[in-house]
């Protein structure tokens, strides 16, 4: 069995950009990344965009190969939620509260999906309450510095943009042709701090897999939006491409509704398939920890919660608030394995997915571009 890859947290993380970007630009803080100061800096995101993917497809993103930079890990679990979370925030997971997709809300008896922010019984979430810590891009504005996010203009109002990007102006932009022309308007700001957005990417590995034509496809994509965005940069600017996660296409899946074995005494399986949080019923957690790790024996981690947060999956430090986030037990593969809910479609019919502490979904690529 091997080691299960512990984020660099503090050192090379996601979760260390933020920080970074910010001594660049100028402001007051620790740069841990070592960036290069700038007047303005463009971050582009390419969701799903592992560094062992590009790697392995460098012909079909010259441009993005040509680039230097480094690898950082994404954080755990390596998801969009919990990414976003750490590039807003400056934050390791364990202290912005987003500890993956689906998780339990005290005092509720269902799921709180973090990335669409919904909770089945209509439980309303304020953005504010649920990540209350302020965004990079407060403390930005507060430096002088104009914070700006190009993306799809169905997520300008949504609760996970409330929470994460809060302080900046949202500029929805649906094509690659109206995200260059967004970013452009948002660099002729004297000093300028803008996020562009790609999801396309990510979208294609979950449907036909990471490698397939589609995906090939949306990574050529991604690569041409990267470097039209270097082309529009003005003097004194810094493109940084970078992910939120990697991914893996599913071999085996495990059913974790229908197997007995994994569904006695549990009372809500959150987080995704690559990253479960299994939230117990009173006084099953051990038996529970005991049956995952028979059954999941040779194909996952199987950890206590009390295991997860001491080995510093979610960072150095996890606040007491978010405790209950965390499932009693933490299951996470580290062989192609999926642990799915066969009453959730998508999860029957992805192909690609993340959420793991393996090199292909925590590594990802950190790419600069620059006209300083």
């Amino acid at each position: 069995m091997t080691a299960p890859l512990v984020p660099s947290y503090g050192g090379s993380s996601l979760a260390d950009l933020p920080g970074s970007l910010l001594a660049a630009l100028g402001l007051d803080g620790p740069n841990p990344l070592g960036l290069r100061p700038a007047e303005r800096v463009c971050v582009l995101l390419v969701d799903g965009l592992g560094d062992e993917l590009l790697r392995a497809h460098a012909d079909r993103a010259p441009f993005l190969s040509s680039l230097s930079g480094r690898v950082l890990t994404a954080g755990f679990p390596s998801s969009t939620v919990t990414s976003l979370g750490s590039l807003g925030t400056g934050l390791t997971p364990g202290e912005h509260g987003l500890l993956g997709m689906l998780l339990a809300v005290p005092g509720s008896d269902e799921l709180f999906n973090c990335l669409s922010w919904t909770h089945p019984g209509g439980l309303v979430v304020d953005p504010l309450t649920w990540q209350p810590a302020a965004t990079v891009y407060e403390r930005a504005a507060a430096g002088g510095v104009a914070g700006a996010h190009v993306g799809p203009s169905l997520f300008e109002h949504t609760g996970l943009t409330g929470a994460v990007h809060r302080g900046l102006r949202y500029y929805g932009a649906d094509t690659v042709d109206e995200r260059v022309a967004a970013a452009k308007t948002a660099l002729a700001e004297p000093r300028a701090h803008v996020t562009v957005y790609f999801g396309d990417l990510d979208a294609a590995g979950h449907l036909t897999g990471w490698g397939s034509p589609e995906w090939l496809d949306q990574l050529a994509v991604a690569d041409g939006l990267a470097e039209r965005l270097a082309e529009a940069l003005p003097p004194g600017s810094a493109l940084y491409v970078v992910a939120d996660h990697g991914m893996i296409n599913a071999g085996e899946r495990v059913d974790a509704e229908t197997d007995p074995a994994l569904s006695e005494g549990v009372a809500l399986l959150g987080g995704d398939a690559r990253a479960r949080h299994v939230y117990t019923r009173p006084g099953a957690s051990r038996a529970v920890l005991d049956a995952w790790r028979e059954r999941l024996d040779g194909l996952a981690w199987v950890v206590s919660r009390q295991e997860a947060v001491e080995s510093g999956w979610f960072g150095p430090t996890v606040q007491a608030r978010w405790l209950p986030r965390i499932g009693e037990v933490v299951a996470v593969p580290y062989s192609d394995v999926v642990i799915i809910q066969s009453s959730i479609k998508a999860e029957v019919l992805f192909v690609g997915f993340h959420g793991s502490l393996t090199s292909a979904e925590q590594h990802i690529p950190l790419l600069e571009a620059s006209t300083r």
